[in-house]
């Protein structure tokens, strides 16, 4: 009886231990545990996330450039499509049949129940070819989104476009907040200002029931937020400006990049060949997008940001402001047009001084001036004495914004280059060299090289005496001003009083009688140009033709780079090109006798070697 009595209370033990462990679970999940309480919200709660309407884009006068116009996805639930016609479905998308059952595919797997995209950015007119026939095909519904569109034919490469973030920009934390299916800024304006062009998302929280189907509101919307719209843009670009040069460069290869000196603002900024913004958006983006990587033209390449080219003889400048500022030349210095030095492509009188020898464009003269920067007896050893010389003068050259990012507000910039004693250790695999390994530096050849938008910097700080902001496209965010790195003053080292010995040099190149770019002078328009040309050597071709100037001289309001690839001598091509582009922006117009260069400068670069060779 003992044993029983004994087994009985084991057996009591048992069951008050299990319901112990059960009971101390229960507590768990539905007191300490809130994971199980969640997926039960899952299950009836639906968090709808609101994107906002994303900023405009504006030119400097107020003219829309990018907006956004409503477009439509058709969406699919799987489990709801029911004896799918799909021969007819395809018909009426006007879709090859495998990409719609590779969509269907893709929805089941997301979810069978949820709704997903299966075609995206219908227009309008395509939204009503198919909205009237949705109703034969259950499980098939349309939602509508905004979307960018454009409203200018120009400006591709700095407007940038939108497109779906991909999987290993959600990796970043900067996208910390996106979500698979959200579109953001790729490239240009578009991505350097996602932030404030995005705004700020709002949620709101549905209840659903199993099905999915929305049966009102959360708690009458008492944890929903807002969504607010992004920042307007306000870019410092004179869009007729940009649809002039466009037209301009229009068969050619090569950039135009004009800056206002004082404010550091883009006023233009070509590059050729060009695409219409329009191409990247809507339904087929993506095929474009390959038609135009795939071109053999490179269309979508950026080249006054992206492509490093040799200054040629633009450089000049720079090289002679350095060694004025250094003492080891002056205004009234000259030296010999010695061909055994380097070859001039110019015959002229002796450049007795800095500003003959600007106007001229000697090479011996600027081999010279460089010469005498750099090979200042640093050292006994003349190949030690050759690279403390580089290395002091490239400083001071880097002072101008070269060889690094200026930092304009478009991602895709680089650096170009200015080469140091190391970069020459490298490459020639020894420290035993000297000036006659790097003069080619002087006339701005060699191995040196700047982008086309430190070709106009260079410009812009000669028109300001010597300094300089870092140029930018947008002046205005919503209601305020630029970034502030744009509003920072940055100068060059160099005495004021310098630019002022040579920009009469520059002036005489433009407006002086044999000047070497005096195709570019607007003396019959009232308009005084100081400018520089330039004939870059191409291994692979033809030269390449480059012009930079600033407008008016005493009162710069513009600064401008051109460059076009295998054109020949700057003068013929590039200088009278940047006069135009000066002149529409300076008066608005063009005067009728001067319309003929505009017929000339329409036609393949080629033209201008054929009449440069004759």
């Amino acid at each position: 009886m003992q044993y029983l009595e004994g087994r009985r209370f084991v057996v009591m033990a048992i069951f008050l231990a299990v319901a112990l462990t059960f009971g101390v679970r229960l507590f768990y999940i539905q007191v300490l545990d809130g994971s199980y309480k969640l997926a039960a919200d899952r299950n009836t709660l639906q968090r709808i996330v609101q994107v906002p309407y994303r900023g405009l884009i504006y030119d400097r006068k107020g003219q829309l450039l990018v907006q956004n116009t409503p477009v439509y996805d058709l969406m699919v639930v799987p489990r709801e499509v029911k004896q799918l016609d799909t021969l007819r479905f395809c018909e009426l998308l006007q879709l090859p049949l495998e990409e719609v059952r590779e969509g269907l595919k893709v929805a089941r797997t997301f979810s069978r129940v949820k709704a997903s995209p299966l075609v995206q950015n219908l227009s309008t007119a395509e939204l009503a070819t198919i909205q009237d026939n949705l109703m034969d095909f259950p499980g098939f519904t349309i939602k509508a989104r905004m979307a960018r569109s454009y409203r200018t034919e120009n400006m591709a490469h700095a407007l940038g476009y939108v497109g779906s973030i991909t999987p290993k920009l959600l990796e970043s934390e900067r996208f910390a907040k996106y979500m698979p299916g959200d579109f953001v800024g790729v490239n240009g304006l578009e991505s350097f200002y996602e932030t404030q062009l995005m705004g700020r998302r709002g949620v709101q929280y549905r209840m659903v029931n199993v099905r999915g189907i929305e049966k009102g509101a959360f708690r009458n919307g008492e944890f929903d937020t807002l969504s607010v719209a992004g920042q307007d843009l306000h870019t410092s670009i004179d869009i007729e400006l940009q649809k002039y040069g466009e037209m301009l460069m229009k068969n050619k290869r090569g950039y135009i990049v004009a800056i206002e000196p004082k404010t550091g603002e883009i006023l233009a900024m070509v590059s050729a060949p060009a695409y219409e913004p329009s191409i990247l958006t809507g339904k087929g983006m993506g095929n474009r997008y390959m038609a135009l990587q795939n071109d053999t033209t490179k269309p979508l390449f950026n080249r006054p940001l992206m492509a490093k080219y040799s200054p040629g003889s633009v450089f000049k400048v720079v090289n002679e402001l350095v060694a004025l500022q250094m003492g080891v030349v002056t205004p009234q210095t000259g030296f010999d047009c010695n061909w055994k030095l380097v070859r001039c492509t110019h015959r002229h009188e002796y450049p007795s001084n800095v500003g003959i020898a600007i106007k001229q464009s000697c090479n011996p003269y600027f081999y010279q001036v460089m010469r005498a920067a750099v090979l200042r007896g640093r050292s006994t050893n003349r190949f030690e004495d050759s690279r403390l010389g580089l290395a002091d003068w490239r400083r001071k050259v880097m002072a101008f914004g070269l060889g690094d990012k200026l930092g304009v507000d478009i991602r895709s910039e680089i650096g170009g280059l200015v080469p140091s004693p190391e970069y020459y250790d490298k490459r020639l695999k020894t420290r035993r060299w000297n000036y006659k390994t790097v003069y080619s530096l002087s006339i701005g050849q060699g191995e040196l090289s700047v982008t086309g938008l430190q070709m106009a910097n260079i410009m812009a700080t000669v028109a300001n005496r010597g300094w300089y902001y870092t140029p930018h496209f947008v002046r205005g965010i919503g209601n305020g001003g630029p970034l502030p790195q744009f509003t920072e003053r940055h100068t060059v080292g160099v005495d004021p009083m310098h630019f002022e010995s040579i920009i009469p040099g520059m002036q005489a190149v433009v407006d002086g009688r044999g000047g070497t770019g005096e195709n570019a002078s607007l003396l019959d328009v009232g308009i005084s140009v100081a400018g520089k040309t330039g004939t870059v050597q191409n291994y692979h071709g033809e030269d390449h033709a480059t012009f930079a100037a600033f407008a008016p001289a005493e009162d710069p309001k513009i600064a401008i780079a051109v460059f076009i690839e295998n054109a020949g001598f700057g003068g013929s091509s590039a200088a009278p090109m940047a006069s135009l582009m000066m002149e529409k922006y300076l008066r608005g117009r063009i005067a009728p006798w001067r319309k003929r260069w505009e017929d000339w400068l329409q036609s393949p670069a080629e033209r201008f070697i054929r009449r440069r060779r004759h």
